[in-house]
């Protein structure tokens, strides 16, 4: 013992030390780093060191389809299985999966319930296999699967023992970062609309104006409002109205490219960056979205269509502004004058004496 009642690892039994050493490893891992691919890959490692495989792989539960995605290979064929996927009960590792129970053939060839169609396809032998599920509160996120034991030939139930105990270490790191990554979403995203909130909308803003002036480029802003709000929300109620502010927000969402970043500013207000975006452009993609707008159907919860229309802004750096502040002001104000134009149009802004470009009205 030492002086804090712990046992000197250096004497233990070489197994028992080699295992206390990989948890503490991988208790380092847990606690330093949140990006879960590296605490698996050094999860992952700790499982060589202790087993010492042949080839082994694991796989996620992916949401969606239920299906299992081979997230890390180590093994001969590792190229041809990243991204393969398997279905809930398709061979070893999809019937662990499926049952949430670790499952250990010491000789595939004296058991019926091995396929042998991957050893086929990618010229493998596989001899022994012992997988095991990474569960959270009962729910299986992916399974750990390691095919042929270097040492002993075949794996036994004592390596499905230290197995299973790592596998439960991954299933904390899953859990910490999907939590991790939630709580983010939470921090920045506006919970009505599913698109950025107004405080991370001038950090995005910020960042791309460095990015402009960095390297000499353009970028533009578009600042939308709906048109008379108040008029849904006084016949349909509160409710339906908010109902339009998130069904705007997926329509935004949906028709913007993967470099623009939307945000909803306040209110029924939104504003979208457009990175190596000028004027022109800009103005182009707004009367897009303003014809996108004017194709869809809203309804009231009794299905009555409801119009819903917008006034649109647009400014660009640097043409109009030095600075976030004086972008955002410029889209806005233009923003505005399309809103004395009589709403459901498009306006860029433009400084007093100049000739105002707008955009192609549909009425």
């Amino acid at each position: 013992m030492t002086k804090d009642g712990t046992e000197d690892i250096k004497k233990l039994p070489e197994d028992r030390s080699d295992a206390m050493l990989s948890l503490i490893e991988i208790a380092k891992a847990l606690t330093s780093c949140l990006e879960v691919h590296s605490v698996l890959e050094t999860i992952m490692k700790q499982v060589e060191r202790l087993i010492s495989p042949e080839a082994w792989s694991l796989l996620l539960v992916e949401k969606e389809s239920g299906d299992l995605v081979f997230e890390i290979a180590v093994s001969p064929v590792a190229k041809q299985l990243k991204g393969l996927r398997l279905r809930r009960g398709e061979g070893i590792a999809g019937w662990v999966a499926l049952n949430g129970a670790p499952f250990l053939i010491p000789d595939v060839s004296r058991d019926d319930r091995f396929q042998s169609q991957f050893d086929l396809q990618f010229s493998f032998n596989t001899q022994s296999i012992v997988c095991v599920p990474m569960k959270i509160k009962d729910r299986v996120v992916g399974v750990i699967e390691l095919i042929n034991s270097f040492e002993n030939l075949a794996f036994n139930d004592q390596d499905m023992t230290v197995l299973s105990a790592i596998a439960d270490f991954a299933a904390i790191a899953i859990e910490n970062a999907r939590n991790y990554d939630r709580i983010n979403e939470l921090v920045i995203t506006d919970d009505l609309t599913g698109l950025y909130n107004s405080r991370h909308f001038n950090s995005l803003i910020e960042d791309e104006l460095s990015r402009a002036l960095r390297y000499g480029t353009n970028m533009s802003v578009v600042f939308l409002d709906l048109d008379r709000l108040k008029g849904i929300n006084d016949v349909h109620g509160h409710l339906v109205g908010s109902r339009m502010l998130s069904e705007l927000g997926r329509l935004i969402a949906g028709n913007i490219r993967a470099t623009d970043q939307a945000a909803r500013y306040g209110g029924d207000e939104f504003v979208i960056i457009l990175p190596h975006t000028g004027k022109e452009q800009g103005m182009a993609m707004a009367a897009k979205l303003r014809r996108r707008l004017h194709d869809s159907v809203f309804r009231s919860d009794d299905g009555v269509p409801i119009p819903v229309t917008a006034s649109f802004g647009v400014a660009s750096f640097p043409e109009d502004a030095a600075n976030r502040e004086e972008l955002v002001r410029a889209a806005d104000l233009a923003m505005y004058e399309a809103k004395h134009a009589g709403r459901d149009t498009v306006k860029g802004y433009v400084a007093r004496g100049e000739e105002r470009i707008e955009g192609d009205g549909l009425s």
